[in-house]
C-alpha cells in the first residue's frame, strides 16, 4: 500500500518539507561570496551537486532571493566549503538569517583564509574549499540554480590517502562529511560499502560471436 500525493493538492510548503524527507543524504554546499559593498557572507545550501566533468562544474540552488545568490549575481564568483562534521554547530549557526551588512565569518567564530583566483574568503577550518566563477544561473520558479566553473581546488594534504593502485585521493572518512536529511535533521558518514560496476563483456549470460 502507498500514500499518493499532489503537489498542487498538497501546497508548495508542505511538499517542499516532503521532498527534503525523501531526496537523502544531500550533500552540504558551504557557500562563502562577497557583496558588491565588501561584505563576506557564509551560508549552507543543501541543493549540491556536481554540474559538469569537463570544465568542472559544480552547482548549488538557491531557494528564494538569499544573500549568497544576490552576492554572486553581483560578483561572479564564490567558494563552496566542505561542511565536516567538527564544524557542525558553526555550520547550522551560518544558516541563521543574518542581516546583509553582518559576516558570519565574525558571528559565528570562523576564520577566513584569502583564496587564490577568487575575492570570497575560503573557510581556514574546511579541509576543502573549491573556488568558482558563474557560469550561469537558471531561473525556476522560486528557486535559482547557481552553477560556477571551478578555477581552483585547495585541499587540506592529510586528507588524501593513496590507493592500492597508486592514486591519491581525498578519503571520505577523513573528509568527515555532513549531509541534511529532512526537519532539522542532519547525518554523519555512516558505513561505507564498496561495489564493482560489471562491464557488460562480463555480464553472466552474455554472448559475444
Amino acid at each position: 500500500m502507498r500514500t499518493d500525493l499532489k503537489p498542487e493538492e498538497l501546497g508548495s510548503g508542505p511538499f517542499y518539507k516532503l521532498l527534503t524527507s525523501v531526496v537523502v543524504p544531500r550533500p552540504i554546499a558551504w557557500v562563502s561570496t562577497r557583496s558588491a559593498e565588501g561584505v563576506d557572507n557564509l551560508a549552507p545550501h543543501s541543493f549540491f551537486t556536481v554540474s559538469c566533468v569537463d570544465p568542472p562544474m559544480i552547482q548549488f540552488t538557491s531557494v528564494g532571493k538569499k544573500d549568497s545568490l544576490r552576492n554572486v549575481s553581483q560578483t561572479r564568483e564564490f567558494v563552496v566549503c566542505l561542511a565536516g562534521e567538527p564544524m557542525f554547530e558553526k555550520i547550522n549557526a551560518t544558516g541563521t538569517d543574518f542581516p546583509a551588512e553582518i559576516s558570519e565569518f565574525a558571528s559565528v567564530g570562523l576564520t577566513p583564509e584569502p583564496s587564490a583566483t577568487v575575492a570570497p574568503y575560503r573557510v581556514a577550518e574546511s579541509p576543502v574549499a573549491l573556488e568558482c566563477v558563474l557560469h550561469a544561473s537558471i531561473e525556476l520558479g522560486n528557486s535559482t540554480v547557481v552553477i560556477g566553473r571551478v578555477t581552483h581546488a585547495s585541499i587540506d594534504s592529510d586528507v588524501f590517502v593513496t590507493d592500492a593502485r597508486g592514486n591519491s585521493l581525498p578519503d571520505v572518512h577523513r573528509l568527515a562529511p555532513l549531509a541534511r536529511l529532512g526537519r532539522n535533521e542532519w547525518s554523519r558518514l555512516g558505513e561505507v560499502i564498496e561495489i564493482t560496476r560489471i562491464p557488460y563483456k562480463d555480464w553472466p549470460g552474455h554472448y559475444e560471436p
